[in-house]
């Protein structure tokens, strides 16, 4: 079942490797993602239940050592989350968009889920990384007062980290945002 995500975020690509390595022989879990990023990072993110992906993470942290930036396990994800990993969520229509933007992979996604938690809203994309000099992005749409919410609840957490780059909330955006988004 997967209730859990979790993973690691490293400076080497080296140890990412080993470290995810590590991670898949340790426990019963379902590997999500395990590239390189931008600037020369690596990730590694997991799904499974709780002690799996616990297990993982830890397994993956061990082997990190110096090279680990950051680490993390979501316990009772939000299941709206893995589709907006994965950019497989529909919308057609856009009401009020909210932006939760992060220094850190590992951050935004713990963002994401406290978001989509607090306010009744819709996530669209998580983008991890990838041509965004290592950061990470989420957006939303929802009703203006859902989304102010919901995007005040995930940059809280972002910002407990000191990895907040940016939080905002457009009311009414333009439909044509939507291209860009999804």
């Amino acid at each position: 079942m997967l209730n859990a995500i979790g993973g690691v975020e490293l400076t080497s690509v080296a140890k990412g490797m080993q470290a995810a390595d590590a991670m898949l022989k340790t426990s019963n879990i379902k590997l999500l993602l395990a590239r390189s990023v931008c600037p020369g990072k690596y990730v590694v993110l997991l799904a499974g239940d709780v002690g799996d992906v616990k297990a993982a993470v830890d397994a993956g942290t061990a082997i990190a050592a110096h090279a680990l930036v950051d680490s993390f396990v979501v316990p009772n994800i939000h299941p709206d989350v893995f589709p907006a990993i994965e950019g497989t969520t529909v919308v057609n229509e856009l009401e009020a968009l909210g932006i939760i933007e992060a220094f850190s992979v590992s951050a935004l996604i713990e963002a994401a889920d406290a978001a989509v938690k607090a306010g009744t809203v819709k996530l669209l994309e998580i983008r991890l990384a990838m041509a965004l000099g290592g950061k990470a992005f989420v957006t939303m749409t929802g009703s203006v007062a859902a989304v102010e919410t919901a995007v005040n609840a995930g940059a809280a957490v972002v910002g407990k980290k000191g990895l907040l780059v940016e939080k905002v909330v457009i009311p009414q955006p333009r439909q044509e945002l939507l291209r860009e988004i999804i």
